[in-house]
């Protein structure tokens, strides 16, 4: 047994190989890669170092070369997608949850068979995450979410509601104490994914629940009378309003504000941490609060996993990998040390939380949270619903701007 070092690929590359291996010349070999005994992972450079040594065990104790190929991320679903309609895909693909439905439509993938003692290790809400049209697409190694961080010299208690967070933040500003009441990234085009907890909170939906618990995108909210009324209380903590949502604050520099004590609260996930350590600045993390009238606020859940290729030569041993080695800690911890976020399965979670607590926090701060859609019709949503959210903080009519999102989304899904 041997295991290749990882190759790092660009989008570019990988199109090129994707070709060769189409045809093109009777004088193009065949990709080293359909060579027999060989189980091929593809995975971004941040997860290749890590699964390695991994790799090189399971490839040992199974008498196959085990090949981690590194390909950027911003390329990794499309390439996988084209490299399985060419039929010269992977066997193991790791990446985001919100892939699944896509990557389920195209026949892209297997469902896992995951067996229940195994499953019942992994926190409840990154299982759902992989779960579509009630079948297990993948396996997840870990989650994020977003959460409300707090400068505690700044605001030593956390608030209960929005509101309560919004008269704190006023009054830091009117004493001079802080720039900003809240930092919470929107920017000129809007954000959809740090606003949705405020959006849900005020009674606003993307999609409507099937009989089977499934997402319905044929009940798609934005445009319905629930989402108008939830941009209207996104609305009064605008640009015309109370100040709070600005579209000056952007991904730039919603971090530096709160990490150069501007503001005693930021809306944002465990990437952010490490700056804020470096900062100095002393936080505490808590759910998002939701306003008084409404609902919890429900950030969205993000899990990565691993996906077994419905085209792989090798989907016994795919299938081997996932439901033993994703599903032991000591994988999980690894992929945890090369990207800090909390890790999916339970028992890596307590272990990295004794030195790291933090994620602890964090996971608890989205237990109520929602799995990120990942239905392929959500593409259409991201534009459209962050231009609207971005027009209504602005200070433009709700109902018309709102209105004209639903319209676009129904346009592009049909």
């Amino acid at each position: 047994m041997k295991i290749r070092s990882a190759r790092v690929m660009t989008g570019v590359a990988a199109l090129a190989l994707l070709a060769t291996a189409c045809g093109g010349g009777d004088d193009t070999a065949a990709p080293e890669d359909a060579a027999e005994g060989t189980m091929v992972i593809w995975a971004d450079p941040e997860r290749t170092e890590a699964l390695m040594p991994f790799a090189e065990r399971f490839g040992g104790a199974h008498g196959v070369t085990v090949d981690v190929q590194s390909i950027p991320n911003e390329d990794l679903q499309d390439n996988f997608v084209t490299a399985h309609q060419a039929g010269s895909g992977p066997d193991l693909v790791v990446g985001a949850h919100d892939w699944t439905g896509n990557l389920v439509r195209n026949g892209a993938i297997d469902p896992v068979q995951l067996p229940q003692d195994k499953a019942d290790g992994f926190e409840p809400v990154s299982l759902d995450a992989v779960t579509f049209d009630g079948r297990l697409y993948g396996v997840p190694y870990a989650m994020e979410n977003l959460v409300l961080f707090r400068n505690t010299d700044l605001a030593p208690d956390a608030p209960a509601t929005v509101e309560e967070l919004v008269a704190i933040g006023s009054g830091l500003k009117d004493a001079g104490e802080v720039d900003e009441i809240l930092s919470l990234q929107v920017g000129a085009e809007g954000d959809a994914y740090h606003i949705y907890p405020f959006y849900s909170s005020a009674g606003g939906y993307l999609f409507g629940e099937g009989e089977n618990g499934s997402l319905d995108p044929a009940d798609m909210g934005v445009g319905q009378d629930a989402s108008i009324e939830a941009f209207e209380k996104i609305a009064e903590l605008g640009e015309s309003g109370d100040g709070a949502l600005k579209r000056s604050i952007d991904n730039q520099n919603a971090g530096p504000l709160f990490n150069d004590g501007k503001t005693a609260f930021y809306v944002s996930g465990p990437w952010a941490i490490p700056d804020m350590k470096t900062a100095g600045i002393p936080y505490d993390i808590t759910p998002i609060p939701g306003f008084e009238d409404g609902g919890e606020a429900r950030p969205f859940i993000g899990v990565q996993a691993f996906f077994v290729a419905s085209g792989g030569a090798n989907k016994v041993l795919a299938q081997e990998f996932v439901t033993n080695f994703v599903a032991e800690p000591e994988l999980a911890v690894a992929l945890y040390e090369a990207d800090p976020r909390p890790p999916a399965l339970t028992e890596a979670l307590e272990m990295v939380s004794e030195q790291d607590p933090d994620l602890a926090r964090v996971v608890e701060a989205g237990a109520n949270g929602d799995p990120l859609p990942s239905l392929p019709e959500m593409s259409a949503i991201w534009g459209p619903f962050g231009q609207a959210e971005a027009a209504v903080i602005a200070g433009e009519d709700v109902a018309t701007a709102v209105g004209s999102a639903g319209e676009s989304i129904t346009d592009q899904i049909g």
